[in-house]
């Protein structure tokens, strides 16, 4: 069984490094960031099962970060801070954060509320249904995309434009729609961005990426999922 992901982004590098230690022990794979910068370079190109988020981070703070997150993802946060006041728990839970856990805490207590955390998200994807297309399997629930059994690492992005061409697959969907839907519709985004991240999913997922099977361009309109 692979390993869960987990991204600890917190300026406190001793902390970090602590917690990375203790998690991986526990049979985790731990990346950390610094700052909000760090987290979205790493976020853009790797998927995670689990955000551990500190509030007080040098330039966007950790609330901004979950704002921005949930716009594409549903992936678990846990807010993890020494900013213990009612105000800021209740802020943290509001904006979407799954869980709050007060600084300082014992590595025991954090350990038991990520076991929690992914147990509560990931534990039935074992009876999910798994999309097949040719070599290429999806896992809704887990956010996986595998071919002939290995991993693809997906961006977050990359996974939310494939699960949209999925759920409307063999059909064509505009450029328009596919910005308003995958990015949001009061995102300004260039359709180049689309034109790149198409570019990298047929990368990553088809034997030939210039003569796409799967991922089609329906010139004048858009992109089609074709699975049949």
């Amino acid at each position: 069984m692979q390993k869960k992901q987990i991204l600890v982004i917190d300026d406190d590098t001793d902390l970090s490094y602590i917690v990375c230690d203790m998690l991986e022990n526990y049979g985790y794979s731990v990346t950390c960031a610094e700052d909000s910068e760090a987290a979205f370079a790493l976020l853009t190109s790797h998927t995670y099962h689990l955000i551990l988020l500190d509030i007080n981070l040098p330039g966007m703070s950790g609330f901004e970060v979950c704002l921005a997150l949930r716009k594409v993802s549903k992936v678990p946060v846990l807010f993890a801070s020494a900013r213990t006041n009612e105000n800021d728990r209740i802020t943290g839970f509001d904006i979407g954060g799954d869980d709050y856990l007060p600084k300082p805490y014992s590595l025991k207590e954090l350990l038991v509320r990520v076991n929690a955390l992914i147990r509560r998200t990931y534990d039935y994807q074992e009876e999910e249904e798994i999309i097949c297309i040719d070599s290429i399997e999806i896992h809704p629930a887990a956010r996986q995309v595998k071919k002939s059994g290995e991993l693809i690492s997906l961006s977050l992005k990359e996974y939310d434009l494939l699960a949209f061409l999925l759920k409307n697959k063999n059909t064509a969907v505009s450029k328009e729609r596919l910005l308003s839907e995958v990015w949001g519709a009061f995102t300004e985004v260039e359709p180049s961005t689309l034109t790149v991240h198409i570019r990298w999913l047929r990368e990553k997922l088809e034997d030939d990426s210039k003569n796409p099977r799967f991922i089609k361009t329906v010139w004048g309109i858009g992109y089609m999922l074709q699975t049949i």
